[in-house]
């Protein structure tokens, strides 16, 4: 099997094995009785970062942090100028204030902090346990948030639950066909659902990375920068799918919110389990360059939403615009 072909058939078994694992997950979860919220919030909204966080575990297992890292970084830069630019283009974003200002902030200052342990620290453990609290912090205020009865806006984990549940035909909470109604089958299929996504997950990871650094040694192109590019596009390619919907039926708010749910779940959410499934290092032109990039993404959008309070057709052009700009400087001339 050519690499390329491993690179696309590991493309399609991540996102396959995402689904399951997602649909598996919260079928679980209704049987044990948790709330619809603390399902969305915990179980959709990390379930649907597994592509990210199964590529960059396998890269790093593989010894490959350009693709570990490059996933992440790359990932978060994508979901901003590409993914969010191609959402506002199709439909202008309105940006709740108070909503922008809890969530934006805190995905730019995410930013900054996974900036700052470039410089300074290594991906270990600690790193790893560190990320994870935050987001575990995180979650637990959006949950109370979310709970209040006098929230103005929904939080961007919120926002990233009901952009998934917009992919699905808005139904709410994924369903799963179990066939006859007894409880020990519906929880046999919700476990084999669930089981059969990991490994499905798994193996896409294997092929994926395996193809990315096949290509990169072939084409004389460094890991990292396919980790930055082809890798951190095609992993990014649900909240893509995610966004669009949303934006097609003029929920700008919901394929915002997504955006910033998933570049939150990236750093504090993948970065931190990738550190402490297997301890890595972020590659030194990524700590350089790449990071500032997504740091200066981050407040490029702070600025737009500062400036209109909205996310309008030319921002979008502008944000995908950068997007390709920044492709060329990191794609090596032929």
């Amino acid at each position: 099997m050519s690499y390329y072909l491993m690179l696309i058939f590991g493309f399609a078994l991540l996102v396959g094995g995402g689904e399951s694992l997602v649909r598996g997950s919260v079928a679980i979860a209704e049987l044990l009785g948790l709330s619809p919220l603390l399902i969305g919030l915990v179980l959709v909204g990390f379930a649907t970062s597994t592509p990210e966080l199964v590529t960059s575990v396998e890269a790093a297992l593989a010894g490959s942090p350009g693709i570990a890292v490059g996933n992440i970084v790359g990932s978060n830069i994508s979901n901003i100028l590409f993914v969010l630019g191609v959402s506002a283009i199709i439909a202008p974003i309105a940006v709740h204030p108070n909503a922008f200002g809890r969530d934006g902030v805190l995905v730019f200052l995410a930013a900054i902090l996974f900036t700052a342990i470039g410089f300074y620290l290594p991906l270990d453990r600690a790193v790893g346990f560190g990320l994870v609290t935050g987001l575990f912090v995180y979650l637990c205020y959006a949950y109370r948030q979310e709970m209040a009865k006098n929230l103005p806006a929904h939080t961007a984990a919120c926002e990233k639950m009901k952009a998934y549940e917009e992919l699905h035909g808005g139904s709410g909470q994924p369903q799963v066909t179990t066939g006859p109604s007894s409880k020990e089958q519906g929880v046999f299929m919700a476990i084999l659902l669930t089981g059969g996504g990991l490994l499905i997950l798994v193996a896409g990871g294997n092929l994926l990375v395996a193809g990315a650094i096949g290509i990169a040694r072939v084409a004389g192109i460094s890991e990292t920068v396919i980790g930055l590019s082809i890798v951190a596009i095609g992993t990014s390619l649900p909240e893509l799918a995610t966004s669009v919907i949303a934006a097609l039926r003029k929920h700008g708010d919901v394929a915002l919110g997504n955006v910033l749910g998933s570049s939150l779940y990236n750093i504090l959410g993948v970065g931190g389990m990738t550190a402490i499934l297997s301890p890595t290092f972020i590659p030194p032109h990524i700590a350089r360059f790449d990071n500032f990039v997504m740091v200066a993404s981050a407040a490029v959008l702070l600025l737009f939403a500062a400036m209109g309070r909205r996310i309008g057709r030319a921002q979008g052009a502008a944000l995908l615009a950068s997007y390709g700009a920044y492709l060329c400087i990191i794609w090596p001339a032929s």
